[in-house]
């Protein structure tokens, strides 16, 4: 199961990387983010689960950055909505 959440999670950052660097997908969409976010946090889940504490933080901290610039996101669209 661990080698199966690794490739998944693996997939889904790699996925985002490529459609960005190819221009298929801006860096700042939803769904670049949502793709960084799912597969950081599978990776992150698993590293912990296996107590591979270096991959857990990267992981974490990319889960995190990638939350933070949903939240600003959809922060902005709300305030751009309500006006």
């Amino acid at each position: 199961m661990s080698q199966a959440v690794q490739i998944a999670g693996a997939v889904l950052i790699l996925a985002a990387f490529a459609l960005a660097q190819t221009r298929r997908l801006p860096h700042g969409s939803y769904r670049y983010l949502l793709l960084n976010l799912v597969g950081a946090g599978a990776l992150a889940g698993d590293a912990f689960v296996e107590r591979q504490w270096g991959f857990f933080a990267l992981n974490s901290v990319w889960a995190a950055v990638s939350t933070a610039s949903l939240a600003v996101r959809l922060r902005a669209a709300t305030a751009a909505a309500d006006v």
